[in-house]
């Protein structure tokens, strides 16, 4: 019985560990994956840096931003997005995406 109760306090310490630490993190993680993988031309977002653009083309792992007054591009990889600021009006596809863009 005292074996037991010697492996209570331990096992209700991770217990705590996982639902308070784990878990959200997993949550939160998950989120940021969706909002990465729906990424669409003309969205506006924030770079893990700070770098504030308008999404212009998208592939798999590079985004172009178009940034600031002179509207420069720059390439970034897509775990670099922090986050969107505001959703552009976006295609159903990234191939119709790029296509609408270099018709601007």
């Amino acid at each position: 019985m005292e074996q037991l109760q010697a492996f209570i306090l331990p096992i209700g310490l991770l217990v705590i560990f996982y639902v308070f630490a784990i878990r959200p993190q997993r949550k939160k993680e998950k989120e940021i994956k969706e909002m990465r993988g729906s990424l669409r031309v003309g969205d506006e977002v924030i770079t893990i840096g700070g770098i504030h653009g308008r999404i212009v083309k998208v592939k798999v792992d590079v985004i172009t931003l178009e940034v600031g007054s002179a509207k420069t591009k720059l390439d970034v990889t897509r775990w670099a997005i922090g986050s969107v600021v505001k959703e552009g009006r976006g295609s159903s596809t990234p191939e119709d995406e790029t296509e609408e863009m270099e018709k601007l």
